[in-house]
C-alpha cells in the first residue's frame, strides 16, 4: 500500500491531534497524564500520531504505524478512563493563579476523553475501509494481521 495522503484521513489526524494537545494533554493536565502507568513506547506512539503531523502531511501516512498509534492512543484511553484517578491527582496539585482553568480542564476531561476516543474510533474506522478497498480479495487487509487492533473498539467505546 502506498502512503496515505486521503485528504479525509489528514484532516481526521489534524482534528485528533489539536483536540489532544487543547483538551487532554494541556498544562493543566499533563502533568497528571504523565503519572499514569503507561510504557514510554505507548506515549512515543501517542506523540507522533498527537504532536508531530508535520513530519507526514506531504510525505503521507504508512498505515501499519498509524494502526499502531491508533493501538497506542485506545490503551490510553482506557487507562484515563478513570476521571477520578484524574480528579485525585490533580487535588494534590498546588494552587494557583489558573485554579478555575486547571478545575474546568479537569472536570471536562471525561467528556474530551471521549470525543477523543470517538474521533480515533472514526479515524479507525475510516482506515480499515481504505484497508479493505486497497487490499480487495488478493490478500487480507493489514489490520486483520495486527492483533494489537483486536479489541479497539472495546478499548474505545469502555465495553
Amino acid at each position: 500500500m502506498d502512503r496515505i495522503k486521503d485528504p479525509h484521513i489528514v484532516r481526521l489526524i489534524e482534528q485528533l491531534g489539536e483536540h489532544y494537545r487543547t483538551n487532554i494533554s494541556n498544562r493543566f493536565l499533563r502533568p497528571v497524564l504523565l503519572q499514569i502507568q503507561i510504557d514510554k513506547n505507548t506515549w512515543d506512539q501517542i506523540e507522533v500520531l498527537t504532536e508531530k503531523m508535520e513530519l507526514y502531511r506531504y510525505q503521507g501516512f504508512h498505515l501499519d504505524e498509524l494502526y499502531r498509534q491508533i493501538a497506542a492512543c485506545a490503551r490510553f484511553v482506557e487507562v484515563a478512563r478513570n476521571r477520578t484517578a484524574i480528579k485525585s491527582r490533580q487535588l494534590s496539585l498546588p494552587p494557583g493563579p489558573d485554579k478555575i482553568l486547571r478545575e474546568m480542564a479537569v472536570s471536562n476531561f471525561g467528556s474530551n476523553l471521549k470525543v477523543f476516543a470517538d474521533l480515533l474510533h472514526e479515524l479507525f474506522i475510516s482506515l480499515v475501509e481504505m484497508d479493505k478497498k486497497d487490499v480487495g480479495d488478493e490478500r487480507p487487509a493489514v489490520y486483520t494481521q495486527m492483533p494489537e487492533l483486536y479489541n479497539i473498539g472495546r478499548l474505545l467505546v469502555g465495553g
